[in-house]
């Protein structure tokens, strides 16, 4: 896609005010998650920040390739008894990051599970999904850089390692993933939305072996 038709696609989902995204931040207790956010959005590092409560919540203006955009950032909290109150969350994101902690391998082998829960509750198919690896800036990691690289091709997430406490990678990831889903019109577009489904109606009609131009990847 060309960038002239890149932005004049974006310029259609976007009102005056700009396009405003929803990002959702997901993983184990202590990894991060909240210092990652507030790095991001005020850049400031707090060493002993308390365990989130419920959800966080933080908006972020920024301009990506030339293009306004304001983020919605939910700060979701890790610790078991406060996951039932998730599920609700994950409506209408188009971006979750989801975040281990390189230097507690327990808090890597737990991502199949959050993986799962994602799956079971985003209501968009496309949700653009990040992965990353925090906590770069202490010595005594426990999961190498290429093992995160292979969890995320395995599963089509975008990948990155950063540091909170260094800001490290972190402005870099969250332009990485709303650059994702800029490329992802259908996740913001509702123009193209409904082209969409006039495609997959129009397509299913004249001949029901043949997959559409929106058909899932098997």
């Amino acid at each position: 896609l060309g960038r002239g038709r890149f932005r004049a696609r974006a310029a259609r989902g976007m009102d005056a005010a700009g396009l405003t995204l929803k990002l959702l931040l997901i993983g184990d207790s202590a990894v991060g998650k909240s210092s990652l956010l507030l790095r991001f959005t005020d850049g400031a590092f707090e060493p002993c920040l308390k365990p989130t409560i419920g959800v966080d919540f933080k908006v972020k203006k920024m301009v990506v390739d030339g293009q306004a955009v304001q983020l919605a950032i939910w700060d979701t909290a890790g610790q078991e008894r406060f996951r039932t109150l998730t599920p609700s969350y994950y409506r209408g994101a188009q971006g979750v990051v989801l975040v281990y902690d390189v230097t507690r391998k327990d808090t890597f082998t737990g991502l199949e599970s959050w993986l799962n829960e994602l799956e079971m509750y985003t209501t968009k198919s496309n949700t653009v999904k990040m992965l990353v690896g925090n906590k770069t800036d202490k010595p005594d990691r426990e999961v190498e850089r290429r093992e995160g690289l292979q969890f995320a091709r395995k599963r089509s997430l975008l990948f990155i390692e950063t540091s909170a406490k260094t800001q490290d990678g972190v402005q870099h990831a969250f332009e990485e993933l709303v650059i994702k889903i800029l490329q992802t019109p259908g996740l913001w577009d509702k123009s193209t939305e409904k082209q969409g489904v006039q495609l997959m109606e129009s397509s299913a009609q004249q001949d029901k072996s043949l997959c559409g131009a929106y058909c899932p990847l098997s």
